[in-house]
């Protein structure tokens, strides 16, 4: 079987494409991985030549959620179509959403790991502004023409039902398939560990909500460490009075500090899955958790919650935790427990059934007479080329 699937270097979809495509070896998938937005880094790019089911493309095609990304669509859709021609490809996978209304003749899932009327939601309170037209656009008109939508939660499905039911034709196909990891839970140890509280993200990142952290690490007896890139990409920077930066770090020194650190913290006021969340969790950390929808549907019963927008309220929960081990031990075995269910190989199987069905659907539909999978139909199409003209 051969899928072209889309990518970003910027963010988690690049983690969940490499986690996603190493596992897709065991199942006999080659992938034709094209990249959009910023190129991938000498690292990035080492780690997808190491796998031997991967061909890396890349492009310099601004990402739909980009300042004026949508300018870029056209020119990328063209790249992609004849991409996918040269590669043969079964099954196109796009991590986005606008990209899935083109005409791909072959069936066509696509992965929702985020939106900007989401985030703005989550974070603002409110819609986003009129100037996210063409992108809402982009985005409705891939939603309704891809064989098949996925979401990494239910509850991120339903938000994106939410945001876009206005224009919605009530064709989704939609399921969840979680997000997986290749964690070693075999060796995390939820013993031995040292009296420091750890968080990862990008503080930057206004959704991560670094500064309630800050703000309750004040009130906390054990020092709170922070890995993440301080500085965001339009230059501003994230000032921290209570934290102790780590700056960016590579993914296994990340690993080794989950290892050490007793309890990971997750203030987000979004987040559609939390790969961060559930590395910490396969890693043995006691968790303390956004109660939000989404780390609700994924770790109740093995996290503490708090309202990300009350820093007493995290620090409470915290000391708490400092205070009585049995209890951080107690949640950092339900922790790993609940992450083994996460895992890269059931992503994986779940993934490669989905492309066979959608592949022998197509396939029993031409036989009958009708029209191949991955052709968007016409007023997708049009909604697509109205996008492109706001």
């Amino acid at each position: 079987m051969k899928v072209l699937m889309t990518a970003d270097a910027v963010g988690g979809v690049w983690s969940y494409a490499m986690t996603l495509c190493a596992s897709l070896q065991s199942h006999g998938v080659d992938v034709t991985l094209a990249t959009l937005g910023p190129r991938p880094t000498a690292e990035q790019a080492r780690t997808a030549a190491a796998l031997n089911n991967v061909r890396l493309f890349e492009s310099d095609y601004r990402l739909e959620w980009m300042p004026e990304g949508w300018k870029d669509q056209d020119a990328a859709g063209q790249w992609l179509l004849q991409l996918a021609d040269a590669e043969a490809a079964d099954v196109v996978h796009v991590n986005g959403y606008s990209l899935a209304a083109l005409r791909w003749r072959r069936p066509t899932v696509c992965v929702a790991h985020s939106c900007v009327s989401s985030w703005w939601r989550a974070v603002h309170g409110v819609a986003p502004s009129i100037k996210w037209q063409a992108y809402r656009c982009g985005v409705v008109a891939g939603l309704n023409s891809a064989d098949q939508v996925v979401a990494p939660t239910q509850a991120f499905l339903a938000e994106l039902k939410g945001c876009y039911q206005g224009g919605w034709q009530g064709s989704w196909s939609a399921r969840v398939i979680y997000n997986g990891m290749a964690s070693d839970n075999d060796a995390a140890d939820t013993g031995r560990r040292r009296p420091i509280v750890f968080a990862c993200g990008r503080p930057w990142d206004a959704a991560k909500n670094m500064g309630v952290l800050d703000e309750a690490a004040r009130e906390l007896p054990w020092p709170v460490y922070l890995a993440g890139d301080l500085r965001g990409p339009d230059g501003s920077r994230f000032a921290s009075s209570s934290l102790r930066a780590l700056g960016s770090l590579p993914g296994n020194e990340v690993v080794s500090w989950l290892r050490q650190g007793s309890i990971f913290v997750h203030p987000a006021l979004y987040e559609p899955f939390g790969l961060a969340v559930a590395e910490a969790a396969a890693s043995g950390c006691a968790l303390v958790l956004a109660d939000i929808p989404t780390l609700r549907e994924l770790w109740d019963g093995a996290a503490e919650f708090f309202d990300p927008r009350d820093a007493r309220e995290l620090s409470v929960a915290v000391n708490a935790l400092i205070a009585d081990p049995m209890r951080r031990r107690e949640l950092g075995i339900a922790a790993r427990q609940r992450a083994a269910g996460y895992s890269a190989r059931a992503m994986a199987g779940r993934y490669c059934e989905l492309y066979k069905t959608l592949i022998g659907a197509s396939q029993r539909r031409l036989e009958d007479g009708g029209e191949r999978f991955g052709m968007a139909p016409s007023s997708s199409r049009s909604t697509q080329a109205q996008a492109v003209r706001v």
